[in-house]
């Protein structure tokens, strides 16, 4: 059998997906491709319509369709429903099932840098309300740090997902403004915005310039490897965390689910960082 298997986002081009699951499917011998699909929010549910009918066994979903992919699926497991974003999707006998694996893969990154009784004394904000935003919210609560910030440009936004959760400490919804101002206070900030991405590596989504000392500064976007938002958080003294950890365990997981099998996720965050040319 030969398995078919994509990513859907748009833009899509800096996208490393490709990459490493065509790595991952060579190096455990699965006869399959993975290819980028750059799908427009308008097309989307016919761009599903055609993923199916051209025999693909699952997909990655990317910005900006994790939120409104839901509606075209026939299952979602419970975390992704509650969360109201899915990231990874499986079709099995016909059915197409959405999961959010973003949550998993970010703490599984942010594990190697804090503690889980680090992560309970932290203040944390979250920057972004997003599918994102929501899949790292959902996980990191578990995980009960002392109070949790939601930063976003609309503040309902993030106060709707500050309400889909069951969470213990302290919480607030945030302007960007307030964020910036209240920057001090946080042990760890994390950027879930698309914002400094490649092309526009000059963008942050906030002035980390009031950055706590010793605090983490953690970034999904993985290319570039250092962004802007993770330089001024540096150079005010933070320690810092980029999306490749995120990325290649998200992915490992959604292989995983696809295939069977597990891959080598360690060795390919070696190779993701090498191949955007870092170290």
């Amino acid at each position: 059998m030969i398995m078919k298997l994509a990513v859907i986002g748009h833009p899509i081009k800096q996208s490393k997906s490709p990459f490493m699951h065509t790595i991952w499917l060579g190096e455990l011998g699965i006869s399959g491709s993975y290819e980028a699909k750059d799908i427009l929010p308008e097309a989307l549910a016919g761009e599903v319509k055609a993923l199916v009918k051209g025999g693909y066994d699952g997909w990655n979903v990317t910005i900006p369709h994790k939120e409104a992919i839901i509606p075209l699926l026939d299952e979602v497991d419970e975390q992704a429903a509650v969360l109201g974003a899915v990231n990874t999707v499986i079709v099995k006998d016909g059915r197409l099932i959405g999961k959010n694996t973003d949550g998993t893969g970010f703490m599984k990154s942010l594990l190697l840098k804090r503690t889980a009784v680090d992560i309970a004394g932290s203040r944390v904000c979250i920057i972004g309300a997003g599918g994102a935003a929501k899949g790292i919210a959902g996980a990191l609560v578990p995980y009960q740090p002392k109070s949790l910030s939601i930063a976003n440009r609309t503040v309902s936004k993030g106060e709707r997902l500050l309400n889909s959760l069951i969470i213990n400490g302290e919480k607030s919804a945030l302007t960007m403004d307030e964020a910036e101002a209240q920057l001090d206070e946080f042990d760890i900030v994390i950027n879930t915005t698309s914002v400094g991405m490649v092309p526009d590596t000059d963008q942050t989504p906030i002035n980390m310039t009031r950055v706590k000392k010793n605090s983490l500064a953690a970034d999904i976007i993985y290319n570039p490897l250092q962004t802007a938002f993770l330089k001024q958080a540096s150079e005010g003294g933070a320690d810092t965390l980029n999306g490749v950890g995120m990325f290649v365990y998200q992915g490992a997981t959604a292989f995983e689910e696809w295939t069977g099998e597990k891959p080598d996720a360690e060795k390919m965050i070696k190779r993701i960082s090498e191949s955007i040319g870092g170290t």
